[in-house]
């Protein structure tokens, strides 16, 4: 997801993504262990991406104070 699209976004939303997102970071985390997870660069881009709805959420969060 796009730093763009994510600045699109309302807070509610963003907060909803980023739960979604860590769920299926969790699945894929358990798919890696028990050695299912074929594509494991998934892990690292959905990491990255909680990380950056994380960031926008906080510039978003101390621009409103």
């Amino acid at each position: 997801m796009k730093s763009k699209e994510i600045r699109a976004l309302a807070p509610q939303e963003i907060k909803a993504k980023i739960a979604d997102s860590r769920e299926e970071l969790m699945k894929l985390r358990f798919q890696q262990v028990t050695g299912q997870l074929t594509d494991t660069s998934r892990l690292r881009t959905l990491r990255r991406d909680i990380a950056r709805m994380e960031t926008i959420l906080a510039e978003a969060q101390n621009a409103t104070e």
